[in-house]
């Protein structure tokens, strides 16, 4: 015999909302690294681009898996016109790489921004913190609300003098695991190229992450004692 899915007095229904929130951890951190170059000449300001590029490519690949992901984004090489006079007159070109990392290897990460600021001509930003899209946390999340959702349904319940019967329908109501943070916030350093001595690694902490979930759950009751 089936459940009816529409509640009569002999099949009362309760639907109920169970949350969680949890905070952990993070498991991964994004940096954003942007290296510069300019100058009048378009050929010179090319090849000062690539060289700082690689060597910002070189430091970041040195950490070996500490660095878990590493990718080129946008490239740019842009004429800057005359402050004065008419026509298409250039005054000189600069250039933008950027490059994003990953890692999971949060004691390295204060020397390598570190190391990376130091460089010349380049900028860092971040770090991101977030956490992985199959972590665990999730899963901890969303059976801790599938738990309350059920502690929840109990009590009306019983309230009523009555009890659980069957289950109808559970469903996720939380928005989507979001991608990590974009670009814009975080940190941003840029030191000097011509300091003497490296500069001392920052400390970083990682900032915790807060995890959610939501589940709508609907069950049948046993007729209640009123």
């Amino acid at each position: 015999m089936t459940t009816p899915h529409h509640p009569t007095p002999e099949t009362p229904q309760v639907t109920v909302r169970g949350e969680s929130r949890l905070e952990t951890e993070p498991e991964l951190a994004r940096i954003g690294v942007a290296v510069r170059a300019r100058g009048t000449d378009r050929s010179d300001v090319l090849a000062s681009l690539t060289a700082r590029n690689t060597e910002a490519l070189t430091l970041l690949k040195s950490y070996g898996d500490a660095v878990t992901d590493l990718e080129t984004g946008a490239l740019s090489l842009t004429p800057e016109p005359a402050r004065h006079g008419r026509g298409e007159r250039v005054r000189g070109y600069q250039g933008w790489v950027h490059l994003t990392a990953e890692l999971t290897d949060f004691t390295a990460l204060g020397e390598l921004v570190t190391r990376l600021a130091d460089l010349e001509w380049t900028r860092v930003d971040g770090p991101w913190w977030s956490l992985r899209p199959d972590s665990p946390a999730h899963a901890r999340a969303r059976r801790q609300a599938v738990h309350e959702a059920v502690r929840r349904a109990r009590e009306y319940a019983e309230a009523l003098g009555s009890s659980l019967v069957a289950l109808l329908e559970l469903s996720d109501t939380a928005p989507l695991p979001g991608m990590p943070a974009p670009m814009g916030g975080g940190m941003r350093m840029a030191f000097a190229a011509e300091t003497a001595e490296a500069p001392a690694p920052l400390d970083l902490q990682p900032q915790r992450q807060t995890v959610t979930a939501e589940v709508t759950a609907r069950f049948v009751m046993s007729p209640p004692t009123l």
